[in-house]
């Protein structure tokens, strides 16, 4: 693939994660089958804590708005025995899993498993190997960096403060997850843009979903889409419409920058 020129104009770089910065894999194969293994344990180690039965409680709120749902799952009153209620949690998380839901609830409980198991090193997040040079390089030469993902902010950093490279934290100057909106929505990137302090103009957003490149781009945000190993593929209108990158060392910096 041909290189990729920023733009004089952009001061920042947006990056999403999964398919990006990071193998789908990751998230498929070692993140969500973690949570799957695990979270019948990690309820019953944590489950007299505020912070568990907080995740207990906001999973109950989801499961009343779910209960019309086709083969929804309840969850047992706490007035039932602990154990009893231990496996209706579960059974509702693995359902929900099952449709890959991406409801707040899910997500809260999913977060605090998994820094449990960053910090005991159970886990470590994945890049791909030429994304640390190129954000070294990147941040070097002024330009500011963010994270745009699904996943909340709290997973955000868990995955580049523990990664395989080591912390990376200090690389970013930002993260955004969906409570800033949509990721397919072009007033997402403009609410971003103010975020920041710039014009969506002074942004190149980094991604492997054209429908948030095209988002971006209505915003007028700069848009590549990284091409990795296992992400959809592009049809030939969309590939003709896009700039295209299969390594962030194909990005190159104005001269002047």
């Amino acid at each position: 693939m041909v290189a990729v020129p920023v733009p004089p104009s952009v001061t920042a770089i947006l990056l999403d994660i999964e398919g990006t910065t990071t193998p789908i894999t990751f998230v498929k194969d070692i993140l969500f089958p973690y949570i799957q293994d695990n979270v019948e344990e990690y309820l019953q180690k944590h489950w007299q804590e505020e912070e568990c039965q907080e995740d207990v409680l906001q999973l109950r709120l989801q499961a009343e708005k779910d209960s019309g749902l086709k083969g929804f799952v309840p969850i047992p009153s706490s007035t039932e025995p602990e154990l009893q209620v231990i496996k209706g949690v579960v059974d509702n998380v693995l359902w929900q899993m099952s449709l890959d839901r991406k409801t707040t609830a899910l997500k809260q409980l999913q977060g605090h498993m998994w820094r449990s198991a960053y910090a005991t090193g159970k886990i470590k997040g994945e890049v791909y190997d030429d994304v640390v040079p190129a954000l070294k390089k990147w941040k070097e030469a002024g330009l500011k960096l963010y994270i745009f993902s699904s996943g909340s902010v709290e997973a955000q950093k868990l995955l580049f403060g523990y990664s395989i490279e080591g912390d990376l934290l200090e690389l970013f100057h930002g993260h955004f997850d969906t409570s800033v909106g949509p990721k397919v929505e072009s007033e997402s990137y403009r609410r971003i843009a103010d975020a920041i302090g710039c014009s969506t103009e002074n942004i190149l957003f980094l991604t492997d979903i054209t429908k948030e490149a095209e988002a971006a781009r209505e915003a007028g945000v700069h848009v590549a889409i990284a091409v990795r190993p296992g992400n959809a593929a592009l049809t030939d209108e969309e590939k003709s419409k896009y700039q295209l990158t299969s390594s962030f060392h194909q990005i190159n910096l104005p001269t002047t920058q």
